[in-house]
């Protein structure tokens, strides 16, 4: 295999350790918190290649997580591979995970000196793996609040997304990459499984303005809103001039969804419905992070009315309805809300 500029290859290693010289946020400590998140993504990674080879990690374990959804063992797996990997650097004080009921603590006094709360979605879109369809890992980094020495507490989850001092997500699929900002730009790595390295692949990638896909679950579409119809009907009319109809791409793993949509121009939409008024996808573990690395990519993010990165927390598992992508398909998108509220 001939891998691209072979003399200009730069590692996700080399790449953070050059990132920090230039960004303030990206410390030495925040490096090295990546560094656990590179690590952890490829033991997941080597565990998700297996499945369909080795019984004993696909399929559900026959419990459910907080928000009632059924838990896969590969979502479990995940979950202590990625609390594990953050707690042995002794530098996060508290983990929130998507599978956990509430937030993690650990028992070691020196964790409590940690500065940062890592919020994680461990294995999004889990449901798709026995039937080999890429899935992911969502993670957004903070500083804590509450004093260092301390055992982190809620306050400390509870921050707008606009307090992240770095997002990413990991794709595993036909190949497995990483993909992170810590607020200056996104780059993307993509991981070599034969010497075990993350490659700068994707340099600070931007979101075209415009696109011509849509992805949505349009299995909902009884149940969305009239404004959200009305889109959906827009996306499908012939008209030359504004080159639709649009392309209808869904997969049902929001990473793999908006990581096509980011290279390629579109729009992702979870709206509200009537089985969920208030949205399906989690403010803390997924909307946030992807608002950010959304923004930072040239594109938008918000809930139909604000702006995501915006919103205040008020609980661990909070929901929202979230819309992400090229900026003016947006702008178009928003054209419709405004319409059915006037």
């Amino acid at each position: 295999m001939l891998m691209k500029n072979f003399d200009k290859v730069v590692t996700l290693g080399e790449f953070i350790i050059k990132d920090q010289a230039a960004f303030p946020y990206a410390t030495g400590e925040l490096s090295a918190l990546l560094s656990s998140l590179r690590l952890a993504a490829k033991v997941v990674n080597a565990q998700i290649n297996k499945s369909g080879l080795v019984d004993d990690i696909i399929g559900s374990v026959g419990t459910e997580n907080i928000q009632g959804e059924a838990q896969q063992k590969l979502d479990v797996y995940a979950n202590n591979v990625f609390i594990n990997a953050l707690e042995a650097r002794n530098l996060v004080c508290g983990i929130a995970s998507e599978e956990e009921d509430s937030y993690v603590t650990f028992e070691s006094d020196v964790n409590d000196n940690g500065k940062y709360i890592i919020l994680i979605d461990p294995l999004d879109g889990s449901s798709n793996i026995d039937v080999n369809v890429s899935v992911g890992t969502i993670f957004s980094i903070y500083h804590r609040i509450t004093p260092v020495g301390t055992k982190a507490e809620l306050k400390d989850f509870l921050q707008s997304g606009k307090e992240q001092i770095a997002a990413g997500y990991i794709v595993y699929g036909s190949s497995t990459m990483l993909v992170y900002t810590v607020g200056n730009g996104v780059n993307g790595f993509t991981f070599d499984p034969t010497i075990g390295v993350f490659y700068l692949s994707h340099p600070n990638i931007q979101i075209p303005k415009d696109g011509k896909i849509y992805s949505v679950n349009e299995g909902n579409y009884p149940y969305f809103e009239d404004d959200i119809k009305n889109y959906l009907k827009h996306c499908k009319e012939e008209n030359k001039e504004e080159n639709r109809p649009y392309s209808a791409r869904y997969i049902g793993s929001m990473v793999s969804d908006l990581h096509r949509n980011m290279l390629k121009g579109g729009l992702y939409l979870y709206p509200t419905t009537k089985k969920n008024p208030n949205g399906k996808l989690r403010l803390l573990y997924e909307c946030n992070p992807m608002a950010m690395i959304m923004e930072n990519a040239g594109g938008l993010a918000n809930n139909g009315k604000e702006r995501i990165l915006e919103l205040k927390p008020t609980e661990l598992h909070q929901r929202c309805p979230f819309y992400a992508g090229s900026a003016n398909m947006m702008d178009e998108l928003e054209h419709f809300i405004d319409k059915s509220i006037s």
